[in-house]
């Protein structure tokens, strides 16, 4: 790609390579890896981590004892703080309460830019980890959250970047692949190039940002087992534990995220279809820890932060009492488990923490400093 800069974008491009940060200097990553499950959707306590109410009894029964669990972990409340999935999961990554507007001007989107770095951009620019070592396992229903992979500071931003692994990036390559083996003529060529065109444009950053080797490889392994038309393979959260455990296989991720979601689809009014997808991401967990006891690069050498996006209503008087959870006081209250190498088991800190205080945390777990992180450390997981 023939890229130009004019004289002035020269000029900043030095002063921005002369404000660097020291630690930019990479060095090398030695662990641990760190698995963040967003356990999403908007859940509440009582059927997660209580064990007497859970439909999530792996998480409940087994991982708890293995872990620190803080039960009283908040989004904090002030106003303009949004209690959703796409704004909790940047709360995480970036260790801050803001507020974010739609940066596409669309009707009904969520397509958030962050102002600060998140984890992604902190470990790669630290360590030299690759792309494909920086992962989102991202759902198939909440297409904005393929985007929220850099920030716009200035010295880290789309550079430093996450890859995203969803069934939006398949279907974008998929497209890529057909188009250069000619599989398309006519009319039929002329739709694909512009369903390929519209997905493309999705990613506003798309000219900045091309798939590596590692990443078209593995989208071919994914269509080699599933095919072309969508049918094979698993959908919602089950998809995302494919895509998480086919990723440890052949990516080895330092870092990963898997945005389980399926919970938020109780707003179509069964309270079935809120505890099932619970009981969907527990064994969801159960699969990626079990694969990480097994593979010999993991084992022993990984971390895994659980924690929700949002919480949800506790109205006792709605027919289905955990339907809605924008800006109630239940939707602020989440809890958080951190277990693995090197991390207090069994305790359970009875105090309140903020959600934010996760960026922090998983930044002393691998070694960096999440500068603009307002949030602090859960000091109580390293004891």
């Amino acid at each position: 790609m023939d890229v130009r800069l004019n004289r002035r974008e020269f000029g900043l491009g030095l002063l921005g390579a002369a404000l660097v940060p020291p630690a930019f200097a990479a060095a090398a990553y030695r662990g641990p890896n760190v698995v963040i499950i967003r356990y999403g959707g908007g859940v509440r306590r009582k059927e997660t981590i209580d064990p007497l109410y859970s439909y999530s009894p792996y998480l409940a029964k087994v991982l708890i004892p293995q872990g620190t669990l803080y039960p009283l972990m908040r989004i904090e409340g002030r106003e303009g703080i949004v209690t959703s999935h796409a704004e909790g999961t940047l709360y995480i990554l970036t260790g801050r309460y803001d507020r974010y507007k739609d940066v596409t001007g669309q009707f009904l989107r969520d397509r958030f830019e962050p102002k600060v770095p998140t984890l992604f951009e902190y470990l790669r620019a630290a360590h030299g980890v690759a792309d494909h070592e920086a992962l989102i396992v991202n759902g198939e229903n909440r297409m904005d959250e393929d985007f929220l992979t850099y920030s716009t500071d200035p010295h880290y931003g789309v550079r430093y970047r996450s890859t995203v692994l969803s069934l939006h990036q398949f279907k974008a390559h998929l497209l890529r692949r057909k188009i250069a083996a000619g599989e398309f003529d006519g009319e039929a060529l002329t739709k694909a190039k512009a369903e390929l065109r519209e997905r493309e444009a999705l990613d506003l950053r798309r000219e900045s940002v091309t798939n590596s080797p590692r990443i078209e490889s593995f989208w071919d392994d994914w269509r080699r087992d599933y095919g072309d038309s969508g049918l094979k393979n698993p959908r919602g959260d089950r998809m995302l534990t494919a895509l998480a455990l086919r990723a440890m296989k052949e990516l080895k991720p330092k870092l990963m995220l898997v945005n389980y979601q399926d919970p938020d689809y109780v707003h179509w009014g069964n309270a079935s279809h809120y505890t099932r997808a619970i009981s969907v991401i527990d064994e969801g967990i159960r699969q990626i820890v079990t694969a990480v006891e097994a593979d010999p690069i993991y084992r022993d050498d990984t971390v895994f932060v659980v924690v929700p996006d949002c919480g949800r209503d506790d109205n006792a008087l709605m027919r289905v009492p955990y339907q809605h959870h924008f800006g109630s006081k239940a939707s602020h209250e989440i809890w958080a488990l951190v277990f693995g190498r090197g991390i207090a088991r069994g305790a359970v800190i009875d105090k309140p923490v903020e959600q934010i205080a996760i960026a922090r945390t998983v930044g002393r777990l691998m070694g960096f400093d999440a500068g603009a992180a307002e949030g602090g450390v859960l000091e109580e997981v390293f004891a």
